[in-house]
């Protein structure tokens, strides 16, 4: 999750250097196999998920730790606490996705063995998982691929480990707004070209800027029979009503939603509003009414921000009981029944 800044660009010429470099650091290295173009399905209601991120919000400059776990876990350790809350998911929500984050320093040292623990149990349980690289922050939180060298061999590794799983997904960056939409296409097409033996049906390409848009990557032939990944978040306005948040969504997605999953989207679900009720003088009710119903309405899947993070209003579960055995419950039942609706289930809301 991440508030829209004013953004900062590098200078044209650098920008594109660092793009050249990015695209040419992959040094020839290609997972081998035939091109897999099949096409989605036709809508993206499969997909009906929760984040699981790091208490930092993914952004670090060392590994990725999710909300419950430690690098000290062992494998088996990580495994039996990650089957724990991927059934509370499960239980609590009717998920049966989960995102994931990776970064360089998770997957090319010594808490890859431990980590995959987390991909492993999920997939065990019938969970999709998609795996997504996040940057880095302090000076490297900037929209762009934090070094190229690290980047592809990160890929590599996880490629090869998970490619013959059909559960899991690649989502090859997170929010990279340092690039154009241009610049950006033309990344997600260097991965899919790296890594032809992964099925296009299970690469999530993300939109443009803070995966904010869809439409360019939808338009790009290359990027053909992949997913499409959006985020879309209530603060990125003061106020809007709900007809106003239905229609910035839908500009958001275009004609694509038969390919796009938003896999993010949230808003506070520890104050205590009630999503299940109309309320137009509020902002956050507005969009999560209109947001799910228009997720129902496109036949679209949905991945929330954060199914689980320590200390964030928006986590819509909390860890409870023994650390060692964890299980979640669930900070806000409105929001859940929301997030259900936007799955297919449920009730509409009354007034």
């Amino acid at each position: 999750m991440r508030k829209i800044p004013a953004r900062t660009r590098f200078t044209p010429r650098l920008r594109a250097a660092f793009v050249a470099i990015l695209i040419a650091g992959s040094s020839g290295t290609t997972i081998a196999g035939s091109p897999a173009y099949a096409a989605p399905r036709g809508d993206t209601t499969q997909f009906k998920g929760v984040n699981w991120a790091d208490p930092r919000d993914n952004f670090a400059d060392d590994p990725v730790v999710l909300s419950g776990l430690s690098t000290s876990d062992s494998y088996a350790q990580t495994y039996a606490k990650a089957s724990r809350v991927i059934s509370a998911f499960r239980a609590n929500l009717g998920a049966n996705t989960v995102r994931l984050p990776i970064n360089p320093y998770t997957v090319n040292g010594a808490y890859w063995k431990s980590y995959r623990g987390v991909i492993d149990a999920a997939s065990a349980r019938g969970f999709k998982v998609i795996v997504s690289y996040w940057e880095g922050t302090g000076s490297r939180k900037d929209g762009f691929i934090d070094d190229p060298a690290t980047y592809w061999p990160m890929w590599n590794t996880v490629v090869d480990a998970y490619k013959d799983d059909p559960r899991v997904y690649f989502e090859p960056m997170n929010e990279p707004h340092g690039y154009t939409d241009a610049e950006w296409a033309d990344i997600a097409a260097k991965w899919l070209a790296t890594y032809p033996s992964v099925p296009r049906n299970r690469v999530f390409v993300s939109g443009a800027g803070y995966n904010d848009h869809v439409t360019s990557v939808c338009a790009d032939p290359r990027l053909k029979g992949t997913y499409l990944s959006l985020h879309h978040y209530g603060f990125w306005k003061d106020y809007a009503t709900y007809d106003q948040w239905v229609a910035d969504l839908k500009e958001r997605i275009g004609d694509c939603a038969d390919r796009t999953v938003a896999d993010e989207f949230g808003a506070p679900m520890t104050t205590g509003l009630d999503y299940n009720k109309p309320a137009p003088s509020n902002n956050y009710i507005n969009y999560v009414q209109a947001v799910t119903d228009t997720f129902r309405q496109l036949k679209m899947g949905s991945v929330y921000w954060p199914g689980l993070r320590t200390d964030d209003t928006y986590s819509l579960q909390t860890l409870t009981g023994d650390p060692a055995r964890p299980w979640l419950a669930t900070t806000n039942q409105s929001g859940a029944d929301r997030l259900a609706w936007g799955w297919g289930r449920g009730k509409p809301v009354r007034p």
